[in-house]
Order: structure tokens, then C-alpha cells, then sequence
């Protein structure tokens, strides 16, 4: 990180605070404002800086990260969302990045882990490209290599090209399954409890999301991230189908897949298990980057998509 971008980064010191405490505050960095929570740890290692979903304010992902155990986790609000004011100007994924970066260095860590759901994984590939030795470990959960990605059904897209469910709950209500998925499809009380913690995007800063990631994807550099990289993928998910899970592990050097028995949004409907799972990748120290043939790994990945003797696929 530079150090204009430092002195352009405006927040107060990081408040020692009892572990478990979440932390909302403000942070201005490079004349934009954020809202920013911070879920305290332990200090036992290093923050997670969490990116969130389309159309998302951070109070959605706050049933993960009252699930971590000893982890220090930051998310916030990207402009147009939530508490963080819309710019005056669209932004690529490059820019978003570069405000994180800004934002870690005001909070004072010199690195951390990241981790990225759904459109936020984007955000979180781009900030490990981009800053490399800024972010040690990348955790990507139910996402995808961008515009390259094998997309959803048509009548699920529709249904996510506005924010309508984010103002209306009883829309909400009547396609949170067919978008979700998992839990979703039987559990009808989840709907209301994430609806209720929805506070979503304005209409534009929504578009502004949409406007990011067009004609964006990871594909060109997938191959040269450094990084150890966790991927999460939920088996039943409507929204970003499993096969671009494979698709990142196959072309990351040092990825691992994990399925979770569940949609979209497992994070909300299973954080303890996704928390655990997580926690245990970023304390993991016998974890190293090896080196590996880009061939051979997405070879190794697509043989559980060819049809065994009895017609069925691998498992």
C-alpha cells in the first residue's frame, strides 16, 4: 500500500475490546466514507477481512461472525450499501480493492486474510491480485471467476437484477428459495430473520454493484495467486452453480474445495460449520503454496464431471 494512500486514510485507532464484541464505526479512506464492523478477537492471528454480497450490508453477516471463535474480522459496507454513502461515479473491483487496502492500513494491521461471498468473492480475488503481499490467505465462498462464470438459470438472474428484494419483504419472501436455495426451500423462517437484518442497497449504488464486476473475470490470472485459497460452495445453489467451485480450485495453484450441504448462503444458515471450517484453514501453519501445473490441476478437477461405465458422475 502506498503511502498516499495512507495519508489519505482516515480512522481512529483500533479500540482493544472484549473478544466477541462487534464494532461499528466509521472510516474515511481516500475521501470515501465506510461504514466499517469489527468483530474482535483474540489477537492470536490475523483479522479476516471479509467481503460481502451483492446488495449487502455488513449486519447480514453478522450470525458468522458471532460463529468465529478467536478470529478479529472486518467487513464493511461498500459505497451505495448500508451505512456507506453512494459515490459520484461507478467503480471498477480495482478501486474497491484499493479502498480496502486503505482501510486495513488505516485500522493497522500490515497483512491479513481475506475472505469473499458470492459478488464479494470477486472483490476478494481482486484485492489478493492486486495486493499480494498484503493478503496471506483467501477464502472463497459460493462464488465465481466473473463474467466467466457458468451462470445461474435466466429466471434467477431476473430475479437478482434488482434490489426489490431488499425493500420488499414479501417479495423476499416469495423468491428467496428459487435464488437461494438450501435451507431456504424448507426453513421458512430464515427468510424473515434475513430480511429483517437487511438495510441493502440504494437503487443506484446497486446498479453501481452490477456496473463493477461487467466484463470483469479473474480467468487471465487465477494461475498466479499466491496464496493458499479455501474455496466453499454450496451443493444446492440456485445462484452460482457448484461447477465454478472447481473451476477456481482447478486453476489456483494451492486451492482446496470444501461442499456444503446446503445453498447460497450457507454463511447465514450454517456459520458455526462454516466458521469452524474457515478457522481451522487460516490457523492451518503446515498450509504452504505448492507449485503445481495449471494443466494438471484443472485435468484433476474436471474428471469428477466425466460419466463413469454406469452413466452416473463421479461423486
Amino acid at each position: 500500500m502506498s503511502d498516499k494512500l495512507a495519508s489519505q486514510s482516515k480512522a481512529e485507532p483500533v479500540v482493544i475490546a472484549k473478544p466477541g464484541a462487534i464494532e461499528n464505526r466509521q472510516v474515511t479512506i481516500d475521501g470515501q466514507l465506510l461504514q466499517v464492523a469489527v468483530r474482535h478477537g483474540d489477537g492470536s492471528g490475523l483479522p479476516l477481512l471479509l467481503f460481502n454480497g451483492i446488495g449487502a450490508n455488513w449486519e447480514l453477516a453478522k450470525p458468522f461472525l458471532e460463529a468465529l471463535t478467536r478470529t478479529t474480522a472486518i467487513v464493511f459496507d461498500v459505497p451505495g450499501v448500508g451505512g456507506s454513502p453512494r459515490p459520484l461515479l461507478p467503480y471498477r473491483p480495482s478501486k474497491l480493492a484499493r479502498l480496502a487496502a486503505g482501510l486495513v492500513g488505516a485500522l493497522g494491521y500490515a497483512e491479513v486474510d481475506a475472505a469473499g461471498v458470492s459478488w464479494g468473492g470477486g472483490i476478494a480475488q481482486q484485492f489478493a491480485h492486486q495486493y499480494p503481499k498484503l493478503c496471506r490467505r483467501l477464502v472463497l465462498a459460493a462464488t465465481a471467476p466473473g463474467v466467466t462464470m457458468v451462470p445461474a438459470s435466466p429466471s434467477v438472474l431476473w430475479k437478482m437484477a434488482t434490489p426489490r428484494r431488499y425493500t420488499d419483504k414479501d417479495y423476499m419472501n416469495r423468491i428467496a428459495a428459487d435464488i437461494y436455495g438450501g435451507a431456504f426451500r424448507y426453513d421458512p423462517s430464515l427468510i424473515g430473520r434475513h430480511a429483517d437484518a437487511m438495510q441493502g442497497a440504494h437503487n443506484l449504488g446497486y446498479l453501481y454493484q452490477l456496473l463493477a464486476v461487467a466484463g470483469w473475470t479473474s480467468l487471465p490470472w487465477l494461475w498466479s495467486l499466491p496464496q493458499p485459497t479455501l474455496v466453499l460452495m454450496g451443493s444446492d445453489d440456485p445462484l452460482v452453480p457448484p461447477i465454478n467451485g472447481h473451476i477456481l480450485a482447478g486453476l489456483i495453484p494451492n486451492a482446496e474445495l470444501r461442499m456444503i450441504d446446503d445453498g447460497h448462503l450457507f454463511m447465514v444458515t450454517r456459520p458455526a460449520e462454516t466458521a469452524a471450517i474457515i478457522e481451522a484453514f487460516l490457523t492451518d501453519e503446515n498450509r504452504r503454496v505448492r507449485p503445481s501445473s495449471l494443466l494438471s490441476r484443472a485435468t484433476d478437477h474436471l474428471r469428477n464431471f466425466i460419466p463413469t461405465s454406469g452413466g452416473r458422475h463421479k461423486p
